[in-house]
């Protein structure tokens, strides 16, 4: 009883509240669900490990305390295994797994994932589609059933995996240990990462506009 009421009131679009209540192990099945599952697609990925890294913080915030090694080690292991995962999936289950789903976004998310591994090629595609929400959960199955190479999905989903997973821990536990009750101005901190995460794709369909403009 005790665990089901916890359970029922965890909200799992608040990145506050699934770490407040699963801690590091949390931010591991979180990272898998989103990266793995096509479930996981309506996950906080962004904000639950920039919250995480500031909870690692000392006296900078009200909320639960994580170890900073805990948190990257579940953020990394939760991310490249559901990113790997996710790909194997794709290879037997194809496109007939996303055909089963009735959610609008993860359809967007799908032809957007489509088009960006057809613009961008395999390896940098895998890459930035780890900082667009939707993207990065549709991507690998997708990269799988496309019969993208096993090594060179492996290769770019481990550094995509690590840059994403490693800055965006360390990025809010810089910002927590810098500026006191940090979590106080949480929602539109998590909303400028939001759009930075977005920043390297926007700057590379510029360059490409540009490179096809000048054609």
């Amino acid at each position: 009883m005790l665990i089901s009421s916890a359970l029922s009131a965890v909200n799992p679009l608040d990145a506050g509240s699934l770490l407040a209540a699963f801690g590091a192990l949390g931010i591991a099945v979180v990272m898998f669900a989103e990266t793995g599952l096509l479930v996981g697609f309506f996950l906080p990925g962004d904000s639950l490990l920039f919250t995480a890294g500031l909870l690692c913080t000392t006296g900078a915030h009200s909320g639960p305390h994580l170890d900073l090694a805990q948190v990257l080690a579940a953020a990394v292991v939760g991310a490249l295994t559901g990113a790997q995962v996710g790909f194997l999936i794709g290879r037997r289950g194809g496109r007939a797994l996303l055909a089963r789903s009735r959610s609008k976004h993860l359809h967007q998310g799908a032809v957007r994932a489509e088009e960006i591994l057809d613009r961008y090629g395999h390896g940098k595609a895998v890459v930035l589609a780890r900082f667009v929400p939707v993207v990065r959960t549709v991507l690998n199955p997708l990269a799988g059933a496309l019969g993208v190479n096993v090594r060179t999905f492996t290769l770019w989903q481990v550094v995509g995996g690590l840059v994403w997973t490693v800055g965006l821990v360390l990025a809010g536990y810089a910002l927590g240990s810098s500026i006191p009750n940090v979590d106080h101005y949480l929602l539109p901190i998590i909303a400028v990462v939001v759009a930075v995460s977005l920043a390297p794709l926007v700057l590379e369909v510029l360059r490409s506009r540009r490179q096809a403009g000048a054609r």
